[in-house]
């Protein structure tokens, strides 16, 4: 086998065995088959690049295909934003499809299977029908109208399509087997009564194909080859095969699915459900809010679309479910800013600096390079004077020895421009500092060639000339959850898990080389991150994005938390050894504080649940963690680990477990009961008097 066969991922080889077995390359079709019920987000891009990749690749053609079967959820703003998502990220489809089109044809197919008994008008109530499918372990029963004549289903299902009925009062059903071990084959549903608008047949309609049976006979329409879906269809691949076979006819191409696992990302949600309800709720503003996975929040925000395939293109494809890092996605993007994005110079927290042995009217415009990842991307002038803003966060009064930005009696370099040394500050009547004060060394000036300008410091700042400086308002964009799976905690809404810094607005200055931006030009703001004009920007008026940071924070934090957790740990072994009073109760306050700022949901969760063991200090943790961590609620523990927790805990050598874990039992109104014998026995023996406290308080 070659390097290149090898390199190939599971679908393009089943293509490749499809040719080997005889199938014609021009036979070859693909689709892109979206839902017009919201808009695309970053789980459909690795669908896009999938199947117009494979089109790109096989030089055959790919359908955008809409399906369009539900006028009560699909609308036209949706079909707009997907096509325009779709020419954004470079991808064009050979011809623009609705399953709308078909409406006719699959009407005419449901009524031929009508004729040769594959199909049923069934009068029960939904309620009925799922009790009468069964469960996947008891097969379903047979419909009282299951056995319907051919006639009286004709009739029903024209007075269905004329609007003679309600809406809920008859379904189309197949006629397949009730008794199927795949549950979707227990005679599903085809056709329901919709009295609904729909977006492009208007009114004409009144009965709508169920997703199931009308998506497998539009491939089949269309003569899709490979039908590729994601693996939440592999149950119904049985289903979209037997409503084939009902229609085909061996002089075509017969379509065949085939499933891929979805994209799963951490820290976001994909389900288009709540990201409805994120924008119907005014959660954030709209579909297109640069916090949103979506592809346009993503393209607002700042992102490429050359970042976008790339990710797609690194995660590959697969048959088997992951979860990817967010923070991949945040490299491709760093990776393609990096090339192109021009850097500039921005203050966000300014604070004024004067440097008072430069002349008062003096201004210089100095050189500085654009980006010099790219040498064609030349040199620009920036204006520099007496009074600069730098960032607030830049200078101390008093630094320790590792602080290597600007402080009293210290040096630094002013990017582009000359080494300055920080003398005094002035301070408002509260006492914080609203001027610096500081000197240049003239013979110091960036590029010049002079001894001065050779000289080493240990920091350099950025910086923007007062007289100059453009204002700006500016969108400090994050992470719209703090937790990495805010949708999969059992008793939990995803919305207690928001971020509540996900939005920050500030007022910055930047350089007047920014003056003229254009909505959706991209820039490095020095030392700060990745930033993109906002769409809202106007004459008079300059808005940025923060698109990404130009390190992964959110790593960095993670890892703190870890560690802090792990060193917690440690901790607790000195509490439980130190035996003055005192000194143990420092060390005590000093683990409760680092427990209360942990913010990671799921590594609070992982981490009570990992200490649930047969060890006095690890319960000792759990309890505590349970406890004081206001980020878990006692009911988010699994059941069985929280017995195992109670049970252990009480059963400890250790008084302070025994008290954590009691304490912990009185919160617990739905597992108290269950303890109150145990509790009445350690009662009976117990001699430590802050237990024996604990329990008469609990008059067992």
């Amino acid at each position: 086998m070659s390097t290149e066969e090898k390199s190939l991922h599971f679908i393009e080889q089943i293509i490749e065995d499809s040719l080997s077995s005889g199938f014609p390359q021009d036979k070859l079709r693909f689709r892109f088959p979206p839902e017009p019920n919201g808009y695309l987000h970053i789980g459909h891009a690795k669908s896009i690049c999938l199947n117009f990749g494979l089109g790109l690749k096989y030089n055959a053609p790919v359908n955008l295909r809409f399906d369009d079967t539900n006028p009560a959820k699909e609308e036209q703003e949706y079909v707009d934003a997907i096509k325009e998502d779709l020419k954004w990220l470079g991808f064009d489809w050979t011809e623009e499809l609705y399953s709308s089109d078909y409406f006719q044809q699959l009407y005419d197919w449901a009524v031929a299977m009508i004729k040769n008994g594959k199909a049923y008008i069934d009068s029960q109530s939904s309620e009925d029908m799922a009790i009468q499918k069964g469960t996947p372990t008891q097969p379903g029963v047979d419909g009282p109208y299951r056995n319907r004549s051919v006639e009286e289903n004709l009739s029903l299902f024209e007075g269905m399509k004329n609007a003679d009925f309600p809406e809920g009062s008859h379904v189309l059903r197949a006629k397949i087997d009730m008794k199927s071990t795949n549950m979707l084959m227990r005679d599903p549903l085809m056709y329901r009564i919709l009295h609904r608008h729909h977006h492009r047949t208007g009114n004409d309609w009144k009965i709508y194909p169920m997703y199931d049976y009308a998506h497998g006979e539009s491939d089949y329409i269309e003569q899709i080859s490979h039908s590729i879906c994601t693996l939440e269809f592999v149950m119904h691949r049985e289903l979209y095969n037997w409503f084939l076979d009902q229609i085909y006819d061996d002089s075509k191409v017969k379509p065949h699915q085939y499933e891929f696992a979805r994209l799963n990302l951490n820290y976001t949600v994909m389900s288009k459900r709540k990201l409805l309800q994120l924008v119907q709720e005014n959660i954030v503003n709209g579909w297109d809010d640069p916090r949103m996975p979506t592809i346009s929040g993503l393209r607002r925000r700042g992102y490429t679309a050359a970042s976008i395939r790339k990710f797609c293109d690194i995660i590959g494809v697969a048959k088997r479910e992951n979860v990817i890092d967010v923070s991949l996605l945040e490299f491709c993007l760093r990776e393609d800013l990096n090339k192109a994005a021009p850097r500039v110079m921005a203050v966000l927290d300014p604070i004024k600096l004067i440097i008072t042995n430069y002349p008062v009217d003096k201004e210089e415009w100095l050189e500085a390079e654009n980006n010099q990842e790219d040498e064609s991307a030349g040199f620009r002038k920036v204006p520099f004077s007496r009074e600069l803003y730098i960032e607030r966060e830049d200078f101390l009064e008093e630094a320790p020895a590792k602080f290597f930005r600007l402080s009293l009696g210290r040096e630094v370099r002013l990017k582009n421009a000359y080494i300055i040394k920080g003398e005094s500050v002035v301070k408002d009547a509260a006492g914080n500092i609203t001027e610096i004060n500081v000197t240049y060394d003239e013979d110091s000036r960036s590029g010049s060639g002079s001894e001065g300008s050779q000289r080493k410091v240990a920091g350099t700042l950025h910086w923007v000339s007062i007289a100059h400086a453009i204002e700006a308002e500016v969108r400090m964009y994050d992470r719209l959850f703090i937790d990495e799976a805010p949708d999969s905690h059992k008793e939990k809404n995803f919305l207690e898990f928001m971020n509540p810094s996900s939005l920050q607005i500030v007022k910055g200055f930047v350089e007047p080389s920014l003056s003229d931006v254009k909505s959706d030009e991209k820039f490095q703001f020095q030392r700060l991150g990745y930033f993109n004009v906002d769409k809202d920007t106007s004459e008079g008026k300059i808005v940025f994005n923060k698109t990404v940071g130009l390190k992964d924070a959110w790593e960095e934090k993670g890892k703190k938390e870890e560690n802090l957790l792990m060193n917690t740990q440690k901790e607790i072994n000195k509490y439980v050894k130190e035996k003055d009073a005192n000194n143990a109760a420092l060390i005590l306050n000093s683990i409760i504080e680092n427990i209360k700022s942990i913010d990671n949901y799921s590594l609070i969760i992982q981490t009570i649940v990992k200490n649930i063991k047969n060890d006095n200090n690890s319960l000792l943790f759990s309890n505590l963690i349970l406890h004081y961590s206001d980020k878990v609620k006692i009911k988010d523990i699994e059941e069985e680990s929280l017995t195992k927790l109670y049970t252990m805990s009480l059963k400890s050598q250790m008084a302070a477990v025994r008290i954590l874990a009691i304490q912990n039992l009185q919160n617990d109104l739905n597992n108290y009961s269950l303890f109150e014998t145990q509790l009445s026995e350690i009662k009976k023996v117990e001699k430590n008097e802050k237990v024996l406290k604990l329990l008469n308080d609990l008059k067992l």
